[in-house]
C-alpha cells in the first residue's frame, strides 16, 4: 500500500504551535508522511510574532520543485504565503505540478493580531492563488477581510458571505466559527449546491494557538488518504476539537499556548 504524502507550503514558527510546525505535527498525528516548503521564517512565541524573514522566491520555487520531483503528493495544504512574490512562485510551482487536492489556510493576521500578508498581496491571494484550491478554509474575520466587509454576524450572513468567496474560484469554502459567540463552535462547508453546518462545543481554554493551521493541514492529511472532502472536513473537525480540549494538558509558553497535536498519545 503506497504511504499518503502531504504537503503543506507555509511559514516556520520559531516556538512550534503553529505554521510549518504545526502541520507536520498534524501529518504524523494522523499517520500521514509530511513533507514542507517553507515560505517564511518568523520569530515568534505564545505571546506574538517578533520578526519576519521572506524565503525568496527562486527558493521556494527550489523547494516545490525538489518535492514534487520525488514524492507523491496527494494533498497540498497552502498556508502563510508573507509576499506577492511568493505567492506568485506558489501559483507557477502549483501549476507545473498540479496536485490532486489544495486546501488553502488565507493567512491574514495571526492570533496575537500580527500581520502574516503583505497589503499588497491580498487581490494575488483572491485572483491567483484561490482559484487553484479546492476548499479554502477562513476564519469569520478572513473571510470579512477578503470580501472588504464587516465580520458576518449571524448564518445568513456567513453563507452569503461564503457564496462570494466561491465566485472567487474555488469549489468549497469552508468559514471557521471560532471568533463566533455562543456555547457551539458553528464551521460552515459551503458548495455550489449546498450548505453543511458542523458544530462542535466551544471551549474554554486560551491556548488556541495553531488552531487554524492544524485544522487545514488536517483536512489536507484526510484527503491525501483518499477520503471525500466532506469526510475530510468532518474528520478533521472532530480531531481539531479533542486537540483543543486536551491543550490545557501542556504547559508551554507565557501566552496563547498551543493546542494538543499528540493528544491521542498522551
Amino acid at each position: 500500500m503506497a504511504t499518503p504524502v502531504a504537503l503543506t507550503i507555509a511559514g516556520s514558527d520559531s516556538s512550534g504551535g503553529a505554521g510549518i510546525q504545526a502541520d507536520l505535527k498534524t501529518f504524523a498525528a494522523l499517520g500521514v508522511y509530511g513533507a514542507s516548503v517553507i515560505t517564511a521564517l518568523t520569530a515568534q512565541n505564545t505571546r506574538g510574532v517578533s520578526a519576519i524573514h521572506a524565503v525568496p522566491p527562486e527558493f521556494v520555487t527550489a523547494q516545490l520543485d525538489a518535492v514534487f520531483g520525488d514524492l507523491d503528493v496527494g494533498a497540498v495544504k497552502v498556508g502563510m504565503v508573507a509576499e506577492l512574490s511568493t505567492i506568485e512562485a506558489v501559483v507557477a510551482g502549483l501549476r507545473r505540478h498540479p496536485p490532486k487536492h489544495v486546501v488553502l489556510d488565507p493567512v491574514l493576521v495571526a492570533t496575537s493580531g500580527d500581520r502574516l500578508l503583505a497589503a499588497d498581496a491580498i487581490d494575488a491571494l483572491r485572483t491567483k492563488l484561490i482559484p487553484r484550491a479546492l476548499l479554502i478554509t477562513p476564519n469569520l474575520p478572513e473571510a470579512a477581510a477578503l470580501l472588504g466587509e464587516g465580520v458576518a454576524s449571524d448564518a445568513a450572513d456567513i453563507e452569503r458571505q461564503g457564496r462570494r468567496l466561491l465566485a472567487m474560484g474555488c469549489p468549497a469554502v469552508l468559514i471557521k466559527g471560532g471568533h463566533g459567540e455562543g456555547s457551539e463552535s458553528v464551521d460552515y462547508l459551503i458548495e455550489a449546491k449546498r450548505t453543511a453546518r458542523l458544530a462542535a462545543p466551544r471551549l474554554a481554554t486560551k491556548n488556541t494557538h495553531g488552531t487554524g493551521c492544524s485544522l487545514s493541514s488536517a483536512i489536507a492529511a484526510h484527503l491525501s488518504k483518499g477520503e471525500d472532502l466532506e469526510t475530510a472536513v468532518r474528520n478533521a473537525k472532530t480531531w481539531i476539537s479533542a486537540a483543543i480540549a486536551a491543550a490545557d494538558r501542556l504547559s508551554v509558553g507565557h501566552g496563547r499556548g498551543p493546542i494538543h497535536h499528540f493528544h491521542r498519545y498522551y
